[in-house]
């Protein structure tokens, strides 16, 4: 009831929401606002790479929503409402925004980029205040966002398509409603709950208050801050005593110019005055000490120290490991903020995700990539700046002498360098192989070829989703002399068939045509360019080039993980 008073003020006044979401319709409803429904017909096509922080875009979406009804409503009937509510909930990964799936795989692709990690929840309202003056509608707009995390369980695969085949991720941000069966996937949440059904209720109750009758300075010192006051303490929201001569423009200006200078001249500043925190942005500057302490802990074995074991103190890991004390336990604390390893009275132990990721020899380990990163790639990312200016690798720098074949100067230079590449290239392909093996149907083809397929991975899956298909790996001899040691059954065939069609599966990090918003293809060109010298295409500029060589029936399949699919096919003459 403590935040009645201030839905209270708006009971005779026309209020329109501008969203069909029945979460939204329903939390204010119970709040006790008296509204109309008016959907928004606004298309939200807004350039996400544009906006410098996920909420920026949320709250640019909400306000287009809301000027849209109220534009549409005096339109109509020459009458505007008094107010008009927009807004927008979006889920973001990073710096990716999750919003509404469009169909299953893509519902799968979200939740699976959700599963056991920390997300944020981003809810955008904009606030319309609408009069008319002259026969011309005239608005004022005020904005704002609330942030809630939330963090899922380690979801099976069970699990994620039981929960997409109930129907209901398809018309929620981020693939899922935490109201209904959605709240078993949470583990945890941060924040306000109702941001995550879909309206931040609390700050926009706040926001009412801070509209029409900011504090006084000298008020500010007996009012707890951010705290709502009581109806009493504010005037009617029509700024207009009934009966009295409405302000003018310039009136309210001038208020609002005197007050501005009276609390600055009072050294009173609320939260609301601030710029954002750059929180995110604080991360990314941060992000690679991050990088560099899961680099350490995989470098000193400590996943694999604790495998299948016991708690272990931190003493005792340090001793094992040839480390400090003090230092080791710091490292231990921060991975078990990252959450792959728990700590309890007993000691630390590891998270599901450790077991199955970071030890060296888990069935789908990552830790050859991640020593991969840590030894070559961080030493070449050191050079980005020379790389971005030369447009070459940076293996000279790193080296100390020009790399005249990179593969044969560098990865390839002793049997110990490869396979610590090749085991690189087998944690990733082995993650990606299943989704990739199923992306398209291939009962038409009777043979494949894997040219560059390392180990073998991808080879393995898909004869293992297509009995009928044989596949060929080909890649360099000392390649193939090392892959027996990935090999869960007998050599693959030796010999390829060829048939009336011939079909191409390309595995690729795949740019958007416009180079904007695929993020992890944009990083990894980077990659190319400081490492290899190559870069990563878009669809189109495969299909180009696919196209001179015959392959004219081309598809596109984007897996939600790290690679993306393309089957291009040939038919013979």
């Amino acid at each position: 009831m403590v935040l009645f008073p201030v839905i209270g003020k708006l009971l005779h006044k026309r209020v329109v929401l501008a969203s069909a979401s029945p979460r939204r319709q329903e939390i204010l409803s119970n709040a006790g606002l008296r509204f109309e429904v008016v959907p928004s017909r606004f298309k939200e096509k807004l350039d996400k790479a544009s906006f410098a922080t996920p909420y920026g875009y949320a709250m640019e979406t909400a306000k287009q929503k809301a000027l849209e009804v109220a534009n549409r409503m005096y339109q109509k009937d020459l009458r505007a409402p008094d107010m008009v509510i927009g807004a927008d909930t979006i889920v973001t990964v990073g710096r990716l925004i999750l919003e509404k799936p469009v169909d299953k795989q893509d519902a799968y692709r979200m939740l699976s980029q959700l599963s056991g990690r920390e997300h944020s929840v981003c809810t955008g309202v904009a606030i319309v205040q609408c009069s008319s003056q002259d026969n011309k509608l005239d608005t004022r707009v005020s904005e704002f966002y609330e942030e809630t995390m939330v963090k899922f369980s380690e979801l099976s695969e069970d699990l994620l398509w039981e929960y997409i085949h109930s129907g209901e991720p398809m018309d929620k941000a981020g693939g899922y409603g935490i109201q209904a069966l959605g709240g078993m996937l949470v583990e945890s949440v941060h924040g306000d709950f109702l941001n995550v059904v879909g309206f931040p209720l609390n700050h926009f109750c706040k926001q009412l208050m801070q509209l029409y009758d900011p504090p006084r300075p000298e008020d500010l010192q007996r009012v707890k801050h951010g705290s709502i006051p009581a109806v009493d303490t504010f005037e009617d929201l029509s700024d207009v005593d009934e009966g009295g001569p409405a302000p003018t423009r310039r009136d309210k200006a001038e208020a609002g110019v005197a007050r501005d200078a009276t609390a600055e001249a009072e050294g009173n500043r609320t939260r609301e005055t601030l710029p954002p925190f750059p929180t995110r942005l604080l991360e990314l500057i941060n992000g690679f000490k991050t990088s560099k302490a899961l680099f350490t802990a995989c470098k000193l074995k400590v996943f694999d120290l604790l495998k299948d074991e016991a708690p272990q103190k931190a003493a005792g890991i340090a001793s094992k490991v040839d480390a400090s004390v003090c230092g080791t336990e710091r490292l231990l604390d921060f991975c078990a903020c990252l959450g792959f390893l728990e700590k309890s009275e007993q000691g630390y132990s590891n998270t599901e995700a450790a077991n199955l990721y970071l030890t060296s020899d888990g069935d789908w380990s990552l830790h050859g990539f991640i020593m991969y990163s840590s030894e070559v790639t961080w030493n070449l990312f050191t050079h980005l700046e020379f790389a971005v200016r030369e447009g070459r690798n940076q293996h000279h720098r790193v080296q100390g002498k020009k790399a005249e074949d990179v593969f044969q100067d560098v990865l390839y230079q002793s049997p110990e360098t490869r396979l610590w590449f090749m085991q690189t290239m087998h944690g990733l392909s082995k993650l990606n192989a299943r989704y990739i093996a199923t992306a398209f149907d291939l009962s038409g083809f009777s043979s494949a070829c894997d040219v560059g397929g390392c180990t073998g991975a991808l080879a393995q899956e898909l004869v293992r989703e297509n009995p009928h298909l044989q596949v060929t790996v080909f890649d360099l001899p000392e390649t193939i002399e090392l892959a027996a040691h990935f090999q869960p059954a007998g050599p693959q065939a030796a010999q390829v068939q060829f048939a009336a069609g011939a079909g191409l599966l390309l595995v690729e990090t795949l740019l958007d045509e416009e180079k904007r918003e695929a993020r992890v293809a944009l990083l990894q060109s980077l990659n190319m360019l400081v490492q290899l010298g190559g870069r990563e295409r878009s669809p189109g500029e495969y299909q180009c080039l696919l196209e001179q060589h015959g392959f004219c029936q081309v598809q596109v399949a984007h897996l939600g993980g790290i690679l993306d699919a393309m089957l291009a096919t040939r038919v013979g003459p």
